[in-house]
């Protein structure tokens, strides 16, 4: 038996490969398939755009799919959410789909765009949006490069942004946030019924969240003799319950621990000065909590 799984294609892509080979799948596209080969027996995998997936996978096409809440919330699919991975095509975190005008304009809030025209590849959500705020305006499709519309083809856009620098580089200010948005693992309905199928997915889940868990976190391993161990410990982030375990040399103790790395270099200094010897930083694939 085998599970039908699709792949983000476009800008998910690459992120979602690489969140495969953290937690231990290796995911192989070429640019002459849409069929990427993985070393899972149990899998069989399809490069689908985002902006399809969540349909393809209530069609039963698929029996599972990665893609943005966006998206599935967009084409209104009646589809299982087996996971939120909170992880993006730049940042391991969420986007935003954002309002945005010219820097210049008169327009400070949703509702002076009363009339107004709107480009978005979002449409369904935004004008749900403006419903939500009592504004009616023209909410054209945007087929791509949205960010320059604005102010010949459009008065505003509703753009998705990680970061908001490519909307500050074509001169235009974030007036309101439409949704936050992250990325799922869905599933089929009938498929999330059947025990094979939904055992694997969530053997899935728990590797990928195991493997979002590692992000950002790095291991630390290091020697000290027992009349340091407090004042070590005392260096390490509140909170923390690292592994103690003796050495061969009585009075030596090992301790494991891990931290966030953007601390590491902050504590590494302090840790020799308490004592701490043989200090090893190590990178971290999967944290199963």
């Amino acid at each position: 038996m085998k599970l039908k799984l699709g792949i983000p294609k476009g800008s998910l892509e690459t992120a979602t490969i690489d969140l495969f080979r953290r937690a231990g799948y290796n995911i192989s596209t070429s640019s002459r398939s849409y069929f990427p080969s993985v070393d899972d027996p149990e899998l069989e995998c399809m490069l689908i755009r985002a902006q399809e997936m969540a349909r393809y996978v209530e069609d039963g096409v698929l029996d599972a799919g990665l893609t943005g809440r966006d998206w599935v919330q967009e084409s209104e699919a009646k589809v299982e959410t087996v996971a939120d991975l909170i992880y993006a095509k730049q940042s391991f975190g969420r986007v935003r789909w954002v309002l945005a005008v010219p820097e210049g304009s008169a327009f400070h809030s949703v509702r002076d765009l009363e009339g107004k025209v709107i480009a978005t590849e979002l449409v369904a959500a935004t004008r749900r949006y403006l419903a939500k705020n009592g504004v009616t305006a023209k909410v054209e499709f945007s087929w791509g490069a949205t960010e320059v519309k604005p102010p010949v083809l459009a008065d505003a856009i509703v753009e998705v942004t990680e970061t908001g620098s490519s909307l500050r580089a074509n001169n235009l200010r974030i007036i309101d946030t439409v949704m936050e948005s992250n990325t799922q693992l869905i599933a089929n309905t009938e498929s999330w019924r059947d025990p094979w199928k939904r055992q694997k997915l969530a053997d899935i889940r728990m590797l990928l969240e195991g493997a979002i868990n590692a992000l950002s976190r790095v291991g630390l391993m290091l020697n000290v003799h027992r009349r340091n161990l407090d004042a070590v410990l005392g260096v390490l982030p509140a909170l923390k319950k690292p592994t103690l375990s003796r050495l061969s040399e009585e009075d030596w103790l090992a301790v494991n621990t891990i931290l966030d790395e953007s601390t590491v270099r902050a504590i590494l200094p302090r840790l020799k000065e308490a004592g701490a010897e043989g200090i090893v930083e190590y990178p971290l694939n999967k944290i199963v909590m």
